[in-house]
């Protein structure tokens, strides 16, 4: 079962490295916009998971520079999630609003989170 997960996810990888969406061109102004509201998220995620791709893959689209944090890898992340967010389900985004930290999960959410409150609303 381990050898299929792991075949499984390369294919996934491979996929997703050939058809690697193309990023919005902005205007240098609104990127940096952009740039700064991205700067308080983090996405905990793991590098095959197909819908930690999906998500990924929404930001090269929207162009955002988001912090990617592995919680499979690095313990450290993996730690955070669990007693922070509650528990060890990728993708989470980690919204940090200065005193409050919100978690959310789910893959359609966050993109959705992402497309209106980051991408669209930058100026």
């Amino acid at each position: 079962m381990k050898f299929i997960r792991w075949f499984l996810g390369r294919i996934i990888l491979l996929i997703d490295f050939v058809t690697t969406p193309k990023g919005v061109k902005r205007d240098p102004k609104l990127q940096a916009q952009i740039d700064e509201k991205a700067a308080s998220l983090s996405l905990y995620q793991f590098h095959a998971c197909p819908f930690c791709v999906k998500v990924r893959r929404a930001m090269k689209r929207n162009s955002l520079n988001i912090e990617l944090r592995d919680a499979k890898v690095d313990g450290i992340h993996r730690q955070e999630l669990l007693e922070q967010g509650g528990k060890v389900k990728v993708p989470c985004l980690r919204i940090d609003q200065g005193d409050k930290v919100t978690w959310l999960y789910e893959s359609n959410d966050i993109i959705a989170f992402l497309e209106k409150e980051v991408a669209s609303n930058a100026a």
